[in-house]
C-alpha cells in the first residue's frame, strides 16, 4: 500500500460506515481481503471498513495532507450494499 484513507460513507441502517480507499504501490498484487485480513487483528471489529476501494490517487491539501473533504466530495454518491 502506497497510501490509504478511510472516510465515513452513508449507510441506511448505521448512518455511516467506514470505507477504506487505497492506492497500491507500483507492482503490488493485493486484494481487499488481504488488506482486511491485515487490519482485523489490529483494530476493533466495529472499526473495520465495510469496503476497500482501490483508487489511482488520493486528494491532498496544499500542505500535503490527505484531503478527506475532497475525498468525500469525490465519493459522495458511493453506496454501501
Amino acid at each position: 500500500v502506497a497510501e490509504a484513507a478511510c472516510i465515513g460513507i452513508f449507510h441506511p441502517k448505521w448512518d455511516e460506515r467506514p470505507v477504506l480507499f487505497v492506492v497500491k504501490k507500483a507492482g503490488a498484487d493485493c486484494c481487499a481481503d488481504d488488506i482486511l485480513d491485515h487490519l482485523r487483528p489490529q483494530i476493533a471489529k466495529w472499526w473495520m471498513p465495510d469496503a476497500v476501494e482501490f483508487v489511482d490517487d488520493i486528494p491532498h491539501t496544499a500542505t500535503g495532507k490527505i484531503s478527506k473533504k475532497d475525498l468525500r466530495d469525490r465519493f459522495k454518491d458511493y453506496t454501501l450494499a
